[in-house]
This record gives structure tokens, sequence and C-alpha cells, in this order.
């Protein structure tokens, strides 16, 4: 136990060493002039301006707008992914009809398709919540195809053979054996629900962090840009650490297992 717990402190320790390191230098890098302070302000600044930007609440209504608009496109990706990818993955008939669908459509880029979500459902929230569905959709379908595909067919068979129903079959062994791909596509899906979200948010919002970060560029106000940005990389960071220990949690009996 000693012994994990040192490994650990000294990775974090060498993750944090990185991360303040590159601090380090961009003030540095901003404070010595070879950069003018207006495209790269200190880190101190930026860090002041986004404690001022907390504190005066300035900007708690555009991280709400945008965790709202990511959370439920996010959301509904999900919701509706998980499913279809087990019916796909599944069904032969199924697959043979939305195979060559799902090919083309995850490999269309999302962002091209924003002008025809903004024609289809105007520039209000629907369109932003559709176009993070769209681009969160994939991740989540394909690795769960991949997780259904990738059971062994052993474990299958002698559960048949044993009388077990379809439904002892799902619970029992294919869920448990497709979940390590499903918490990936997950985590992809959550990091483009936030780029896409930033984009999405340039065009025909009046709040969020991509209108802060666009309309801050736009009145030259650099070091509320750096802020806005600061905060999507923490936010980012925040939601994958979150689904990282979901996933420990959940799957706690595989790590178990490869532990005996």
């Amino acid at each position: 136990m000693k012994i994990k717990a040192i490994t650990r402190l000294k990775s974090a320790s060498e993750r944090w060493a990185a991360i303040v390191a590159v601090c380090i230098a961009w003030e540095a890098v901003s404070r010595s002039g070879m950069v003018k302070a207006f495209i790269l302000p200190p880190f101190t600044r930026v860090v002041y301006k986004l404690f001022q930007l907390l504190v005066t609440g300035q900007m708690w209504p555009d991280i709400g707008a945008s965790m709202q608009r990511s959370a439920s496109g996010f959301a509904i990706s999900v919701l509706v992914a998980i499913p279809l990818g087990f019916l796909t993955a599944w069904s032969p008939r199924v697959r043979r009809v939305l195979d060559p669908v799902m090919q083309f459509m995850r490999n269309t880029p999302t962002l091209a398709l924003y002008p025809v979500f903004i024609l289809v459902f105007g520039l209000g929230e629907l369109s932003k919540v559709a176009i993070i569905f769209w681009g969160g959709v994939w991740p989540v379908l394909m690795n769960t195809v991949e997780g259904v595909n990738r059971t062994d067919p052993l474990l299958i068979k002698s559960g048949r053979s044993m009388g077990a129903s379809p439904l002892t079959l799902f619970f029992r062994i294919i869920l448990p054996s497709a979940l390590p791909f499903i918490f990936t596509g997950i985590r992809l899906s959550a990091s483009r629900s936030i780029i896409i979200l930033v984009a999405a948010e340039m065009l025909g919002a009046d709040k969020g962090l991509g209108f802060l970060i666009f309309s801050s560029e736009q009145n030259y106000k650099v070091e509320q840009m750096y802020a806005g940005i600061i905060v999507l990389i923490l936010l980012g960071v925040l939601v994958n650490f979150l689904l990282v220990r979901w996933e420990k949690r959940i799957t706690r009996w595989k790590q178990e297992i490869s532990g005996s």
C-alpha cells in the first residue's frame, strides 16, 4: 500500500511539475518582451482577471449557459447511442442496414453541418444542443458496438449452454465486457461536446464561454479571453477526472480480477 501511495504521489508531482513549468514559461516569455503582452499577457494577470470575473459574478452566467448546453447534448447522445449500439451489434439485420449510414455520418465533419442545424432549428438553444448531440453520439455509439463485438464468444456459448436467458446473457456477460469500451466512448464524447460547444457559441449566442472568448477577442480584452480559455481547460479536465473515477468505481470488479 505504501509503495502504491508513493508511486501515485510521485506521478502526481511529475504532472503538476510540468503544468507549473508551463505557467512559469508563459510568465517569463510575456515579461521578457519576447512576445507582446497584448498578444500574450503574463499568466499572473490572466489569473487575476479570472479571479476578478468569478468574484464579481460576471463569468458565472456564461459558465452556467455553457454547462447546460454541453450537458444536455452530451446526456442525450449517451442515452441514444448506448441502446442503439447494443441493438446494432446484437442484430445482424440492423447492423447491415445501419452500418453504412453510421460510417458515412460519423466521418462527416460535425461543424460543417452546423449551418444545416441552424437552418433547421434556428439560432436558439435547440440548434446548439442538437449539434453537440450530433458530435457526441458517434464516439459512444461506435465504441459500444466495438465493445459488444469484442465479447468473448466462448462466454456467450457457455452461458447459453447453461440455459441463461437473453437478459441474463446481456447483464452478466455482454454488458460487463463492453463497459470499458463504452466509458472510452463517453469520455471522448464529453471532450468533443466541449469543443463543439465553443464553436457553436461563437455564432448566434449572447452568453456562454465560447461567446465570452469570441467577444473578448473582438473587443481586444485579451486577458479576459485567456481567462475564458483557462476555464474551458479546467472544466474539460474536471469532467474527464470525474468520468475516470466513475469508470473505476463501476468496473472495480474487473480491476480486482486483473490484480488477483
